[in-house]
C-alpha cells in the first residue's frame, strides 16, 4: 500500500475488482503535490453576489463574540408535500469533510462560487481544530490520546483566518455547517474504539473551538460567525467512516437530526437511534465491473492505489472516470427510485486537482436535469420530514435500478 500523507486514512468498504475499498477523510497542506488547484479557482475573498451582499440582520452575540444569533438562515427552501402521483425530486447532497480554506488552494471559496452559479446548497463538515491555533493545542484533550495530539495537525494563522471568514459567508449563502470532529484518529488506535462518552467529549470540544475562536486566535478583524452553533450543529461524519455506532448514541442524546458515517446502498433513508441515516453510498464504478463508495478518496484510491501524485498522462482519464462514476450513481436513481445521492469530498489537490474538477463538472451537469436539486443534508431532512409517513414508507420499497410499479403517477396516487 502506498504511503499517504498524515491527513489521509483508510477504512474497509466495497470496491471494484478488489476485496475492499478505502475511504479517506482530511488532507494535509501540500498533500496534492504540484499544480493542484482546479482551473478557475478563486481567491478566498471571492466575488460576492446578492446572496452574501444582503444586509446582515442585527446579531445577538454569544459567549466571547465568536458566534452570534442573526435569526433564521437565509436562502432556505420551503419543503412541500408531494402531490398525489407526483414523482419525488432527485436530491443530491454535496458534502465536504474538513471544510477549511487551507494551503492556498482556495477551494472552499471556489466551490461557494460554483454553488452560487448553479443554485446549490452544500454541507460543510468543519473540523474543530481548523479554528484552533497550534500554540493553543494544549486546549484539545482528545479521547484516549495525549493532550494536543492530532492526526491532521494544526493550520497556520492565515488558513485559520481564511476558514473563519469563508465559513461565515457560506452560512449566509445558505450552506449547512456540520462537523468532522477534531483530531481525525483512524485505524487500530482510532475512533472505532471510542465510547459514546468519548464522542460526547469530542463533540463538545469541537463546538467549543468554533464558539471561542476569537479568544483562542486573538483575531479582531473578523465579524462573529452568524449562527448559534448549538442550534446549527445537527449532523456530521466521522473520520474514515469509523466509530459510527457509539457516535450515534451520543448524537441522538444531543438532539442531532442525522449522521453520515456509514456506508450503504442507494435507497430512501430510514432512522437509526432517532437519527436519519444518510450514509455514504456504493455507486457504479465507471469502466469497471463493481462499485465504489461515493467519495473522492475512494475513487482516487481505486484508480492509483493511493498515490496523490500519479502520472500526468493518466490524469485526464482518471478525471473523466470520476465524472462518469458520479453521474452513473446519479442516473441510476434518477431513472429509478429517486433516492437521494450522497457525495462526499475533501478540499484537496490530489493528482493535480482532478477530483475537484470532476465534482464541479458533475454539479454543473446535474442541475440541467428536470427535478434535480443539490441540497444540504439539513434541507434534505426538512423535505423528508414534511412528507406523509405512508409516502416515505412506499418510497423505501422501491429498489434502486427499478421504477415504481405503474409509474410514479399510479404508485403514489392518492
Amino acid at each position: 500500500m502506498a504511503a499517504l500523507s498524515r491527513r489521509d486514512a483508510l477504512v474497509g468498504g466495497v470496491a471494484a475488482g478488489a476485496a475492499a475499498a478505502l475511504t479517506g477523510c482530511g488532507i494535509a497542506p501540500g498533500a496534492g503535490g504540484e499544480d493542484n488547484t482546479p482551473s478557475g479557482a478563486k481567491s478566498s475573498a471571492g466575488a460576492r453576489d446578492s446572496r452574501s451582499a444582503a444586509s446582515t440582520p442585527a446579531a445577538r452575540l454569544i459567549g466571547d463574540g465568536s458566534t452570534s444569533d442573526t435569526g433564521p438562515q437565509p436562502h432556505q427552501p420551503t419543503p412541500r408535500k408531494l402531490k398525489p402521483g407526483q414523482a419525488p425530486p432527485q436530491f443530491v447532497v454535496i458534502s465536504w469533510d474538513g471544510a477549511g480554506e487551507i494551503d492556498g488552494l482556495n477551494l472552499l471559496s471556489h466551490f461557494r462560487g460554483v454553488a452560487r452559479e448553479v443554485g446549490a446548497s452544500m454541507t460543510l463538515f468543519l473540523s474543530g481544530l481548523f479554528l484552533l491555533p497550534r500554540d493553543k493545542k494544549h486546549l484539545y484533550h482528545p479521547p484516549q490520546h495525549d493532550v494536543g495530539a492530532s492526526d491532521i495537525g494544526y493550520l497556520d494563522d492565515g488558513d485559520i483566518h481564511a476558514t473563519i471568514e469563508n465559513i461565515g459567508e457560506a452560512w449566509k449563502e445558505g450552506h449547512e455547517i456540520g462537523t468532522h470532529f477534531n483530531g481525525h484518529f483512524c485505524g487500530p488506535k482510532g475512533v472505532k474504539k471510542w465510547s459514546s462518552a468519548d464522542w460526547r467529549s469530542e463533540i463538545e470540544q469541537a463546538k467549543s473551538f468554533v464558539e471561542h475562536w476569537r479568544t483562542n486566535t486573538g483575531f479582531t478583524d473578523l465579524p462573529p460567525l452568524p449562527f448559534d452553533y448549538d442550534k446549527e450543529l445537527v449532523g456530521g461524519r466521522t473520520p474514515c467512516l469509523e466509530g459510527a455506532d457509539d457516535l450515534r448514541i451520543a448524537a441522538s442524546k444531543l438532539g442531532w437530526r442525522y449522521d453520515s458515517s456509514k456506508t450503504g446502498i442507494q435507497m430512501w433513508p430510514s432512522k437509526d437511534r432517532n437519527l436519519w441515516d444518510l450514509s455514504m453510498q456504493s455507486i457504479p464504478f465507471a469502466r469497471h465491473t463493481g462499485q465504489v463508495i461515493s467519495m473522492d478518496y475512494n475513487i482516487m484510491f481505486n484508480q492509483t492505489g493511493g498515490t496523490t501524485r500519479g502520472a500526468r498522462s493518466k490524469r485526464p482519464g482518471w478525471e473523466q472516470e470520476a465524472v462518469d462514476t458520479y453521474l452513473a450513481g446519479f442516473k441510476r436513481v434518477y431513472d429509478s427510485n429517486r433516492a437521494p445521492l450522497i457525495i462526499g469530498n475533501h478540499f484537496e489537490g490530489w493528482n493535480g486537482g482532478i477530483y475537484m474538477t470532476a465534482v464541479e463538472k458533475v454539479m454543473r451537469k446535474i442541475v440541467t436535469y428536470p427535478d434535480a436539486r443539490i441540497v444540504s443534508f439539513r434541507q434534505l431532512i426538512d423535505w423528508i420530514e414534511a412528507q406523509d409517513p405512508t409516502v416515505l414508507a412506499k418510497l423505501r420499497t422501491v429498489p434502486y435500478g427499478s421504477k415504481p410499479v405503474g409509474g410514479w403517477e399510479q404508485f403514489l396516487a392518492a
